[in-house]
């Protein structure tokens, strides 16, 4: 019988498949069930600071318009109770599963991402991931100011708490290898390649903004699987946990080959319902056993950008030596 047994983050775990922060993971009743369903571990719907100050706003809008001394009652009460209720669900998720419970921070400024995760810690969850994202909206910010903001949240958490860290960065950054292995040197034990950030697009009967697909499409792994491969051969220290476009047992192990210690799900859950972590896990399994693997990491690796022999099938210019030999 195969082993499907991995590692992530310093936590053992009983396959690689784990279920992303969502509305999948809000509750302890969806937790317990995804469990039951196979999960190897769960990230926690994220805890968004730009949220908590906004539900504030809307109370201080409607309630204080005639009582200004409020304000400030208002403000923090709002914020206590919602972080009260996150620690809350870290700690009887806990309670109710074996599995790993991962908790999940957005935050955008400096000294609330330092509260928030002292406080998870506090509250016993297996580790944390940062779920860092700013657009660079301002045309004197140079990419390297971006990636400083990244850095110093890592360094600064990582020099509070003693949680296993793990970043979730998006997909449009010049060289992915190069902020993993910076992020590696200040404390991250992992990151995820990568994630789905919310879209913007434009309903031309209304003339106004709305949101783009909320979910992703198996496509959208192709570029997970290029970063996974190249970051992983490079940065061969830090954990890889792959998400975007996993969408069936086919995926999972192509991102396993390339390097990746885990695979998140959240979209394909979406469309078909947790029971179809099973269809994954069973997928895997078959393979493994098709192709004489005993555990994961017997092929773990195995096709990433060191280990095959012509790596620059994984780079870009690789399309146009396709099609120029085609023509």
């Amino acid at each position: 019988m195969v082993n499907l047994k991995t590692t992530y983050l310093g936590l053992e775990l009983k396959n690689p498949v784990i279920v992303s922060s969502s509305g999948l993971t809000d509750s302890v009743d969806k937790i317990k069930n995804l469990e039951i369903q196979g999960a190897a571990a769960v990230v926690l719907k994220s805890l968004f600071e730009e949220q908590i100050k906004v539900e504030a706003g809307i109370l201080k809008d409607k309630e204080t318009s005639q009582y200004p001394e409020a304000s400030d009652y208002i403000s923090t009460y709002v914020k206590d109770n919602a972080i009260s209720n996150y620690l809350t669900l870290i700690k009887d998720a806990k309670a109710a599963v074996s599995i790993p419970v991962i908790a999940s921070i957005n935050c955008y400024s400096a000294d609330e991402w330092i509260y928030f995760a002292k406080e998870i810690e506090s509250a016993g969850a297996d580790a944390l991931e940062l779920n860092i994202y700013y657009i660079p909206i301002d045309k004197d910010f140079t990419s390297a100011d971006f990636e400083n903001i990244y850095f110093e949240i890592c360094l600064k958490i990582k020099e509070t708490i003693k949680l296993p860290v793990a970043i979730k960065l998006g997909s449009n950054f010049t060289n992915p290898s190069y902020l993993v292995e910076q992020l590696y040197f200040r404390g991250a034990s992992g990151v995820v390649l990568f994630n789905r950030f919310y879209e913007t697009d434009i309903d031309i009967t209304t003339l106004k903004l709305k949101p783009g697909n909320l979910f992703s499409h198996e496509y959208d792994i192709r570029n997970t699987l290029r970063w996974v491969a190249i970051t992983s051969s490079q940065v061969p220290k830090i954990d890889i946990s792959a998400s975007t476009g996993v969408h069936s047992s086919e995926a999972a192990i192509k991102l396993l080959l390339a390097g990746a210690q885990t695979v998140q799900v959240c979209s394909v859950l979406y469309k078909h319902g947790p029971s179809f972590i099973k269809t994954i896990l069973e997928g895997i399994t078959s393979w493994m056993e098709l192709n004489n693997r005993e555990d994961i990491k017997s092929f773990r690796g195995q096709l990433n950008y060191k280990n095959i022999e012509d790596p620059a099938v994984y780079e870009r210019a690789q399309f146009m030596k396709y099609f120029s030999s085609q023509l």
